[in-house]
């Protein structure tokens, strides 16, 4: 079995850290790939001309770029910044926050339960292969405490510390959308007709929180929070519905979604 550290792929998207600037490029560590060094080549750094190397980055600063080249035998990994997009450059540091969070978080519950490496490298394993990341492991153990870490089998105290630490280091994110909601009654019992609406639409999703307010006549905004996006959004065209489905062949009935918002979690 090689002892050789595995390398990046062509088209991967790599935190790196600046070890030294030249005038033809810049030379950085991956990350990601602890002893692998890649060099960004001045051609890479911008479509236009570079005038100033050192104006883009300096020594041990962090720099998201792509991977273009890997020549697996020489071991070099050529590097691109031009080639990375604002949503990939977002999404990368989004993941590595998320992952030094987790780090930190394990080293917390090793030192709480005094656990040696071999362990450390078992609980680790076992929460990614359940949940895909160590953050997403820590994230729903935070979210829903040790019973969401029930299928590993872990040692006794274990998942409950596990909990414990990721619940004082992470806030689970909670997701709030609405709509601005026009609606209005001709009926001489109209008044009446859409409030009864409003108060059962109110009730319409259990398990998420929905506030209907006045916005001025006729106008009623509803905002939905719940833990998961798409659970907000299907809440959302519940409360619609109902409304809608409350209002009679004289009553009038509109809506206009609002920006939705997303609170805690990492970001």
């Amino acid at each position: 079995m090689s002892s050789e550290r595995p390398l990046p792929d062509a088209g991967e998207v790599v935190i790196c850290t600046v070890r030294e600037i030249t005038s033809h490029g810049i030379y950085v560590s991956l990350d990601q790939y602890q002893g692998t060094n890649g060099f960004l080549h001045v051609s890479e750094i911008s479509t236009g001309w570079v005038r100033n190397i050192d104006r883009v980055a300096k020594v041990s600063q962090k720099i998201v770029l792509k991977v273009i080249r890997v020549n697996r035998n020489r071991r070099e990994i050529d590097l691109s910044l031009r080639q990375v997009t604002n949503e990939e450059r977002r999404a990368k540091v989004i993941e590595w926050k998320r992952e030094e969070r987790a780090v930190a978080i394990i080293d917390a519950i090793r030192a709480a339960l005094s656990l040696d490496e071999p362990s450390v490298r078992d609980l680790k394993a076992k929460l990614e292969e359940e949940f895909g990341t160590l953050y997403e492991a820590l994230e729903t153990s935070a979210k829903r405490g040790e019973k969401a870490l029930a299928p590993l089998g872990l040692q006794e105290g274990v998942a409950k510390k596990v909990a414990e630490v990721a619940s004082e280091k992470i806030i689970p994110p909670r997701y709030e959308v609405g709509a601005l909601v026009e609606v209005s009654s001709k009926s001489p019992d109209g008044i009446e007709r859409v409030k009864k609406t409003l108060v059962s639409a109110s009730s319409a999703s259990p398990g998420t929180e929905i506030r209907i307010t006045y916005a001025g006549a006729p106008r009623y905004r509803v905002r939905i929070t719940a833990d998961d996006y798409k659970h907000a959004e299907k809440a959302l065209d519940m409360v619609l519905e109902k409304i809608k489905g409350g209002v009679g062949k004289h009553d009038t009935f509109s809506f206009k979604r609002e920006i939705s918002r997303k609170y805690g979690g990492a970001s």
